[in-house]
């Protein structure tokens, strides 16, 4: 039997599920009578969406269907972190939305801080993007993964490699 447990606390989503719900949205904007002759375009990138339409209005309705589809597709909005919404030529609106993706340094020291003062006894290591959280026992685990749940994080947060 292992003499100490551990888990990770990572902040990442299914990529191959936002080009889902990214698709999903496109047909959407093509059927949906308001948004039918805009001339839309929501472009995904690696790190990065951009949406282009004719006005701020029809702006917030494709926000709008892209967040009802990130969440049946089982994603969080925190991983949205919306840019500013900028005129384009044409009497058009852009808007930049970035994907957030790993902890930041100063999160990760929030995270290992409220650990650490709730539970004494674990460890709580930052490795790059990720935290580690170290115990000798498994149930002080389990106390802390409903611990961190119940606080809010703007970071959607997942718990992986539990052994």
């Amino acid at each position: 039997m292992a003499s100490s447990y551990s888990f990770d606390i990572v902040s990442d989503f299914d990529h191959q599920e936002l080009v889902n719900a990214i698709d999903q949205t496109r047909r959407e904007i093509v059927s949906r009578y308001d948004l039918k002759n805009t001339k839309t375009e929501v472009e995904l990138e690696k790190e990065l969406i951009t949406i282009n339409t004719n006005s701020e209005m029809t702006l917030t309705a494709v926000v709008d269907v892209m967040q009802s589809k990130a969440i049946k597709r089982g994603l969080s909005l925190k991983i949205f972190d919306y840019g500013e919404i900028e005129s384009a030529s044409g009497n058009r609106v852009v808007q930049k939305i970035n994907l957030k993706k790993g902890i930041e340094q100063e999160q990760a020291k929030k995270l290992s801080k409220l650990i650490r003062d709730s539970f004494p006894k674990c460890q709580a290591s930052i490795q790059g993007d990720a935290l580690r959280v170290t115990s000798k026992s498994k149930d002080e685990l389990q106390e802390i993964i409903q611990l961190v749940k119940a606080e809010d994080f703007p970071l959607a947060l997942q718990f992986t490699n539990y052994r």
